[in-house]
């Protein structure tokens, strides 16, 4: 059925933050806490242009909470090893209320006479719902056509990672192995062909692969360059749990790919400073291609080139300007996958920003 979407949404926050740290002997420790209201009016609106007279139209007014405490420590046992640990305490109050205990912890040492550092980390995560829900004609719409919903929960996962850093005459290779587990993960639903994204919850996720990152000193006094490498894979399994779903199993076994599952990514810069207070930046971004459809196959490799100007007037005044996309490259983000339909990506972008730093 071809529709024709509204949306119009605005959001409120308010919050505060307090931190606390302090070093003791061998100890670097760090207390706080945060807490944050939110508020949101959402209107949206549907109207079908194959003559059957659909419209819909709902408002909502949704509020929600989030307060978090945590404590942190970084120990240093000896010279060449560092134990971190610590813990969040969270809890979330929206459509539905909950509570989460993230631990982390880590270890990093420094190899005698070499320089290069070896660390491992272990940590738990919570990221709150959304507040944006289905309800009103948009529910009733969805039931008759076999489909309803279910509340969003927070995503929960868990993150292992091995790394090593190797200096070497003020250059830096960095290169990290990491896996990701993840329930309730948060993904979306799109529309049909549209922008709009309807908010889901999958049963599991995991997102695992190497990353590799070479950073220069700055060279001749004005430039540095980087280059940064990443094979992943991102894979889900089992069905909807959480936002509009037709509570189907999923047409997969096992695990499956999502829409932004993609092997190889590739990103090289620069920044240079120029005379007269003045700088030049750029970057090069290499994909392999998104998955296609719903795989296993993907879309062709893309490229794009982004730049950006600036300079500094006085202490206080700075202008810059921004080009994306400078090739005005079109490729697909991804093509009739089930979860995201058909989209392209930007074309070229231009942007301009001036900027005033008050004294405090």
């Amino acid at each position: 059925m071809p529709l024709l979407p509204d949306h119009h949404r605005a959001s409120n926050y308010l919050g505060a933050q307090i931190a606390l740290g302090a070093v003791v002997g061998k100890h670097n420790a760090h207390v706080g806490g945060f807490a944050f209201g939110q508020h949101e009016s959402n209107l949206f609106g549907l109207i079908a242009t194959d003559r059957t007279g659909l419209a819909l139209r709902q408002v909502q007014r949704l509020w929600g909470n989030l307060e978090a405490l945590y404590f942190e420590d970084q120990y240093k046992l000896t010279r060449w090893l560092t134990l971190t640990g610590g813990i969040r305490l969270t809890r979330f109050s929206g459509l539905l209320a909950e509570t989460a205990s993230s631990p982390r912890l880590g270890a990093a040492i420094r190899l005698p006479r070499l320089g290069w550092i070896l660390r491992g980390y272990y940590g738990r995560f919570y990221e709150a719902p959304p507040l944006t829900t289905v309800s009103g004609p948009l529910l009733e719409l969805a039931v008759s056509h076999g489909f309803g919903f279910l509340p969003l929960q927070g995503e929960r996962h868990e993150q292992h990672e091995f790394g090593l850093t190797i200096p070497w005459q003020g250059w830096t290779l960095d290169v990290d192995n990491f896996r990701t587990g993840a329930r309730n993960y948060f993904d979306h639903d799109v529309l049909g062909n549209s922008s709009i994204f309807l908010p889901i919850t999958l049963e599991r996720a995991r997102i695992r692969g190497w990353e590799a990152t070479v950073r220069s000193p700055r060279l001749f006094h004005r430039a540095q360059v980087r280059l940064a490498y990443s094979r992943q894979y991102v894979e889900a399994q089992g069905g909807v749990t959480g936002g509009l779903t037709d509570f189907k199993p999923p047409p997969y076994g096992g695990y499956y790919f999502l829409d932004y599952d993609q092997r190889h990514t590739l990103s090289t810069g620069f920044d240079l400073s120029l005379p007269h207070r003045s700088w030049v930046a750029g970057n090069l971004s290499y994909g392999s291609g998104f998955l296609d459809g719903d795989g296993p196959g993907h879309l062709p490799a893309h490229t794009t080139v982004d730049l950006a100007v600036g300079k500094s007037f006085g202490e206080q005044w700075s202008l810059q300007a921004h080009v994306l996309n400078l090739a005005n490259r079109r490729f697909l983000l991804d093509r009739a996958n089930e979860f995201a339909g058909t989209h392209y990506a930007p074309p070229r972008q231009f942007a301009v920003e001036l900027r005033y730093r008050f004294r405090y």
